[in-house]
């Protein structure tokens, strides 16, 4: 619980946000509230709203920011359920919304929670500790067809089918419990050649079992579709990605809200009659610095829209 969390970007996204001291902002990835103490510092009579499914970190940052104001709400769900947060809160418009879309600091240096594999631990990769489906169950439960797909299309690994078949082989002798068991059955799999590449020759798998577990890409696509229609006017949704997918669905999901669409008997639309507008035509990304500070930051992007 000591671990601290670096957020990043957080110069571009304080500016990109340009927080008015009454306005209403919505932090739907809390985690340790990197972003929001920033965020909350700037308000006077205006409101934070953060989000996490990790009841950890809410206790962690609540106290934290209550050293700062008492103008924030703290809400334990997942973000795609954000539709039914705000309306039960009553809120009907929101100035600003950050979703940084990383595995925070903490969760990745508490050991127990084995999202890392560089630490020996119990196969979990919950974000919601409350849940039932683990990295557990999904190692030495899902067929090897399901397997295979998920690394494939969520790790993007070329030797996807052979690390899944390497895992169902290897626990028939008995259960994978551990990240260190996993690592080691994953690099078996791979050839000598891939091995001496740089970085970790799990990283690609560990992701695909952590998003399979939370189910991060079906949540982040329903809560951008859902968050978007709150923003008022001159209201800004800031997205900070960290890999390829998460990435695709925000520039997509983007694009498809602020492109001019039209056929050539009808010609194109209005574009007054499109309710937002690019910010980014290219993601921001972090500065030399901020990587040499924070090398977890490598791989950030930043996109934001703004509503009309």
């Amino acid at each position: 619980m000591n671990s601290e969390h670096t957020p990043v970007l957080l110069r571009e996204v304080v500016e990109s946000l340009s927080i008015k001291p009454d306005g209403t902002y919505l932090d739907l990835t809390f985690g340790r509230a990197g972003h929001a103490v920033e965020i909350l510092a700037r308000l006077t009579s205006g409101t934070l709203i953060g989000v996490d499914q990790d009841i950890e970190a809410i206790e962690a940052s609540n106290e934290r920011l209550k050293e700062i104001s008492s103008h924030f709400t703290l809400v334990k769900d997942n973000f795609s359920n954000v539709k039914g947060i705000l309306d039960s809160l009553g809120i009907k418009e929101i100035d600003g919304v950050i979703m940084d879309l990383g595995v925070s600091s903490p969760q990745f240096d508490e050991v127990e929670r084995g999202f890392s594999y560089w630490e020996d631990a119990p196969l979990d990769m919950r974000m919601d500790q409350s849940q039932s489906l683990s990295a557990y169950e999904v190692v030495n439960t899902y067929p090897l067809d399901r397997l295979a797909k998920i690394f494939k299309e969520y790790g993007e690994d070329p030797y996807s089918q052979k690390v899944a078949q390497k895992i169902v082989k290897e626990r028939e002798k008995g259960p994978i419990k551990t990240t260190s068991e996993l690592v080691e059955i994953i690099k078996s799999a791979k050839p000598e050649s891939e091995l001496r590449k740089k970085g970790h020759p799990a990283r690609q798998i560990f992701q695909a079992i952590r998003i399979e577990v939370n189910d991060e890409l079906n949540a982040l696509g329903k809560a951008l579709s859902d968050v978007l229609p709150y923003l008022s006017s001159g209201g800004r949704l800031l997205v900070i990605s960290f890999h390829s997918l998460e990435d695709r669905i925000v520039k997509q999901t983007f694009k498809s809200k602020t492109t001019i669409v039209g056929n050539r008997v009808n010609g194109p639309m209005e574009e007054n009659n499109i309710d937002y507008r690019l910010i980014t035509k290219k993601p921001i990304l972090p500065t030399s610095e901020e990587i040499e500070n924070n090398p977890r930051s490598r791989s950030a992007k930043l996109r934001i829209i703004e509503r009309k």
